[in-house]
């Protein structure tokens, strides 16, 4: 079942490229960033009552705290940096440059979460990288 959730990601990450191209034209792209957390805080917030997540919110421990705030931080930079990326480049560059984070995840989880990758795992992320490359320069 998470495979289906994975390629349900990739196809809204992939409209999220689409409509952001075209949404930003001639709006800054800071703004533009804005109104899109605007809306993900809302859907976001609404899913979690919805489905009974947010009466969940006492059970946080510290640690979970932090590093949920760090991963909006680093989530919210992402935003800004691929919208401003869209803004001046064309989204068959920027897309393929910005999952690049797939082999910059499994690179750092192998780094710091001692995860353990396959030589097959290896390739793959060659491959992106690769993949990537040859996405830039075509």
């Amino acid at each position: 079942m998470w495979w289906i959730f994975a390629l349900l990601s990739a196809f809204f990450a992939a409209l999220t490229a689409i409509f952001a191209k075209v949404g930003i034209k001639g709006v800054d792209t800071d703004l533009a960033t804005a109104i899109r957390t605007v809306v993900i805080l809302i859907l976001a917030w609404g899913i979690a009552f919805f489905r009974g997540g947010a009466a969940n919110i006492n059970t946080l421990t510290k640690q979970n705290i932090i590093f949920l705030v760090l991963s909006g931080i680093a989530t919210g930079l992402s935003w800004i940096f691929y919208f401003k990326a869209l803004q001046i480049g064309k989204v068959s560059q920027v897309a393929p440059i910005d999952k690049l984070s797939v082999a910059i995840a499994i690179i750092l989880s192998v780094i710091f979460l001692n995860e353990q990758i396959s030589t097959l795992g290896i390739i793959g992320v060659l491959l992106i990288i690769s993949g990537t490359i040859l996405l830039i320069y075509s």
